[in-house]
């Protein structure tokens, strides 16, 4: 089974074998006539049958001598496909009968090629193909021809002449084979020689992967799994092509690492993994004990290091090194592999102490403060360089500076790879990002976590974590649907509620605990006032909220039955959250995520085809097929299942029988459009839309306090079609954020798996520059919440998914209209300047009174609040 992303690069392989089928023009001749040399010579001159052959091991069998096998090629094809492995005549009567029947059918290089595809090479690798990349890690083409006789060996005994179990008996093996090629005439003296002391250089090799996705992968697996089974999903050679594409993938995997090491750096450097220098280490750390002398260390040589690194685990994009010297202000270290890189200050000068997530150390003034002599610790590689006599030419977007060059004593006389790294750490915190398509839920990028080998654990489909402010657009979209506006006014006050049961005073409170008063229903979502939406919760009412809620996807059971509710103290998943945005973005619909776009069989037909639900009204060409009438669904009621698919069930996701695929004349698979769920209308998807635009563009200077949206940080995508939601749970041990563009909905998230751990807090450090030279922004300080830790990776993600999508403003619904109102009461005014702006209404909820000089605003928002006994603080 193998899992292809929708532009085709592998991104996993499961399953017993591997095969990667080529056909006779694909296979080298080099390969093909040590084959021929080694196991049937004449091949293209016997019937299926080698009469000379099968005389020599029939004479072998009466004198008790072995005199070689029998089997042609062809006859080896028959028993691969036909027959089973058990040595008597019987079977070797049938094999000889079934190969005269297969040349009768197919030419030579048909049964060759099947032969080379099908044949068992060891380390569960069947055919050339996946043998090549399984010992050498090549394509078959790419071999040399000490490596095509190893090869051509393996068919005599995979298991115990393979190069990688028994490297000695595959020498003696290629050996033989060369030979037989000399003696056929297949290649020189000269070649056989060169070939024949040629080292023995094959490896164990996975498959090769061209696009890191593992968490994708394993959620397309357990899809097929779920699909067909064990051990048809293994065995069947089946080619899993899934919906996340390449350049988003990479995209997402890219912002994730890199805010996940900002955030992991900014709190502070843990110190060493290790040491191999444990005394001296310890004496550096603890102190010398009563009487004890400071030991000097010795040298650190390259073997020592290397020996060491073995046991050290290494990751993707960390490499395990050892400190070898440290100087004032930069320092030595050893890589896995014997290279030896120079650690400058400006690589190093981050690592301040951490103390806590709160607290972090003074910033080093030295290398000294950083590294001791023998430290094991991770680098990450920031640029290369290729030296050459005449130029050094630049490999990677990461320019080295003019120090670093410097440190390339001489020009190499051939090309050579210069690699530069700077310290880095293992990140304890966790994060993930997710990306689905709003037209059909289609996953589009998905990381489940930072580190696949660190944690399989995917919590972008199975970490159900607070959302904080991320559930507050749904909680304004139920009072819009209740009647308000966004020109609404709502009391921004504190709130004081006592609990009788509990003898306490609830008093949710705004973050920062700023009030204004009279505001908005647009500024108070930009602003994410906590006030705010706990009254617009009072006002739908619990009960009636929590019903709205589900028609988003989320489990009634998920869902606190107290006013924390509109504060994010439900727990859900990142899936779940950007599935519910994604109802914003598309006018409405509640689409269903899906990984899993089509699996073809080792023949290339289609044995399973998703059968999405598309967010489109009643013609959904757009899409493709018309959507039957039977499946038309009314706005707000759930899909009638005897109506959405027809009697074959074919709108649902189809599961096919391989053996009779489902085709149309025109050799294409019909599936029906499903429509998906209308569950808000397209009205009440559009302002909130708007609302949430504010969230990022949202700002006014001329009110006091001046303000900005939660989401500023998103202006500079230096786009007008976005909008999001910041979210941070108590304590800010969660961080999110959520927003979209017409065609991409996209969920960011961090934290730890540990519930009881927060975010914390940073300070200035003082070895980095204020401002990031590359955005421009401010050094993050401060605690950590949802714009500083989650909406980072959000920018930079859609950074390059918004190269590809042209802006596009979700459509204004014919029942909306523009009018400028007074900001401060929401009513129609006549004026032109700063105090007033256009706003968006349902033409029946519009405002009909003009704004005069005195303004009262509705009783429910001038309610006497009690004195507070104790405080929450979700925001």
């Amino acid at each position: 089974m193998q899992i292809f992303s929708a532009d085709g690069e592998l991104i996993s392989q499961f399953g017993a074998s591997k095969r990667i089928p080529l056909t006779i023009d694909e296979m080298p001749q080099q390969l093909v006539d040590a084959l021929l040399a080694t196991e049937d010579d004449r091949f293209y001159l016997h019937f299926g049958v080698d009469p000379i052959g099968l005389g020599r091991a029939v004479w072998g069998q009466i004198i008790g001598q072995n005199k070689g096998g029998a089997s042609t090629i062809t006859m080896q094809v028959a028993r691969n496909f036909f027959l089973t492995r058990e040595q008597t005549y019987i079977r070797k009567i049938r094999e000889i009968f079934l190969a005269i029947h297969i040349e009768s059918l197919l030419t030579k290089d048909e049964i060759l090629e099947l032969y080379m595809n099908k044949i068992e090479l060891g380390h569960r690798s069947f055919g050339y193909g996946a043998a090549a990349q399984i010992y050498y890690g090549k394509d078959l083409s790419d071999l040399t021809l000490a490596q095509y006789a190893v090869l051509a060996g393996l068919p005599k005994a995979p298991s115990t002449l393979n190069p990688i179990s028994s490297p000695k008996r595959a020498k003696e093996r290629r050996s033989v084979v060369l030979q037989r090629m000399l003696s056929s005439g297949y290649i020189t003296q000269a070649e056989y020689e060169e070939a024949n002391s040629a080292p023995i250089t094959a490896k164990r090799h996975g498959v090769e992967i061209s696009l890191s996705a593992p968490y994708v992968a394993e959620m397309a697996h357990q899809k097929t799994v779920e699909l067909f089974g064990t051990e048809q999903a293994y065995t069947s050679g089946y080619k899993v092509y899934t919906t996340v594409t390449a350049k988003l993938q990479r995209a997402a995997q890219d912002a994730l690492v890199k805010n996940v090491h900002a955030y992991d750096q900014r709190h502070g450097y843990r110190g060493a993994v290790a040491s191999i220098r444990s005394d001296y280490k310890r004496q550096l750390t603890e102190g010398l004990a009563d009487g004890e002398e400071l030991i000097t260390p010795e040298p650190v040589i390259v073997e020592e290091a290397v020996a060491a690194l073995a046991n050290i685990e290494d990751y993707p994009l960390l490499y395990p090194a050892v400190i070898t010297d440290v100087q004032e202000q930069s320092a030595t270290a050893i890589l896995a592999d014997g290279y030896s890189t120079q650690l400058l200050w400006d690589d190093i000068k981050w690592a301040r102490p951490f103390i806590n997530d709160q607290r972090q150390g003074p910033p080093p003034k030295k290398a000294a403060d950083i590294f001791a002599l023998g430290d094991i610790v991770y680098l990450s590689e920031k640029a290369s360089k290729v030296t050459t006599d005449e130029a050094i030419e630049e490999t990677d977007a990461d320019v080295a500076s003019e120090e670093e060059l410097a440190l390339v004593d001489e020009p190499a006389a051939e090309e050579t790879i210069v690699k530069y790294y700077r310290l880095n750490q293992l990140p304890e915190v966790s994060s993930t990002i997710v990306a689905i398509s709003p037209d059909d839920g289609a996953i589009k990028a998905l990381l489940g976590g930072y580190n696949f080998k660190q944690s399989q654990f995917n919590r972008a489909t199975q970490a159900k974590r607070q959302v904080g402010s991320n559930i507050k657009p749904f909680i304004y979209s139920a009072a819009i649907n209740k009647g308000f506006t966004l020109g609404t006014l709502v009391n921004d006050a504190p709130i004081n509620k006592w609990d009788r049961s509990s003898g306490f005073v609830w008093r949710p409170k705004n973050s920062p605990e700023n009030y204004a008063g009279p505001i908005r229903v647009r500024d108070a979502l930009a602003q994410s006032k906590n006030v705010v939406a706990v009254r617009l919760l009072r006002e739908v009412g619990l009960d009636n909220m929590i019903n709205y809620l589900t028609r988003f996807g989320f489990e009634k059971s998920e869902l606190p039955r107290n006013e924390s509710l509109a504060l994010g103290s439900a727990s859900l998943t990142p899936l779940q959250v950007v599935t519910g945005f994604a109802s914003f973005a598309n006018g409405g619909y509640l689409v269903e995520p899906y990984v899993v776009e089509r699996i073809e069989d080792n023949e290339g037909n289609i044995v399973y085809q998703a059968a999405p639900s598309y967010a489109c009204d009643q013609d959904c060409s757009a899409f493709g097929e018309q959507i039957p009438e039977e499946s038309e669904i009314a706005e707000n009621a759930e899909q009638d299942e005897s109506t959405a698919v027809d009697s074959t069930e074919l709108a649902a996701d189809s599961k096919i029988d391989p053996d009779q695929p489902l085709m149309a004349d025109d050799e294409q698979v019909f599936t029906p459009l499903k429509r998906a769920t209308h569950i808000i209308s397209e009205e009440n998807a559009f302002l909130m839309s708007q609302a949430m635009y504010s969230v990022i563009w949202g700002a006014d200077w001329s009110a006091s306090p001046g303000w900005q949206g939660t989401g500023f940080r998103g202006r500079v995508l230096k786009r007008h079609d976005i909008a999001g939601k910041t979210g941070t749970t108590n304590e800010s041990k969660d961080a999110w954020f959520s927003g979209f563009s017409r065609r991409l909905a996209v969920t960011s998230w961090i934290g730890f798996d540990d519930h009881a751990r927060k975010l914390g807090s940073t300070t200035l450090n003082t070895n980095l520059p204020k401002k990031d030279p590359d955005t421009g922004l401010n050094q993050i300080t401060g605690s950590e919440f949802g714009a500083k830790s989650a909406q980072p990776p959000w920018i930079d993600f859609m950074a390059v998914a918004l190269q590809d999508l042209d802006e596009e403003y979700i459509e204004q619904p014919a029942d909306i209209v523009s009018i400028r109102i007074d900001k401060a009461s929401g009513k129609l005014t006549r004026k032109t300047d700063r105090s007033t702006r256009w706003e968006y209404f349902r033409a029946e909820s519009a405002p009909t009174d003009y704004v005069t000089v005195e303004e009262v605003t509705r009783d429910i928002f001038n309610e006497e609040d009690e004195d507070s006994l104790e405080e929450e603080e979700i925001f």
